[in-house]
């Protein structure tokens, strides 16, 4: 019992929401926007998504990961902002609980 009880506690803990700060860009052109010459990056974002079949995603820097929400991130297209969720290491998936402006 105790054996199963640490491994329930264990799982509990990899699987708990954690806060990611970036950028909110889409997952088909990450950072590279200005090759697109559709103006700033937030309406390049949002065209990206609605048209070219692009999802939104979160660039911390290093990597871009894709967002299991795509309502949430649009007003932040272009924004760095603080995402909360899970990360599934094996997709490269944010599962989003919310979204806030970075201050």
């Amino acid at each position: 019992m105790r054996i199963l009880a640490l491994l329930l506690t264990a799982a509990t803990l990899l699987a708990a929401p954690k806060t990611f700060t970036g950028v909110i860009t889409d997952d088909m052109c990450k950072m590279g926007h200005t090759a697109m010459n559709m103006g700033p990056d937030p309406e390049c974002v949002r065209k990206c998504v609605r048209e070219m079949g692009s999802k939104y995603a979160l660039y911390d820097g290093k990597k871009v990961y894709k967002l299991s929400d795509q309502k949430l991130p649009e007003p932040f297209a272009g924004k760095k902002v603080v995402v909360r969720g899970t990360l599934y290491e094996k997709t490269g998936i944010i599962k989003v609980d919310s979204i806030e402006a970075a201050k």
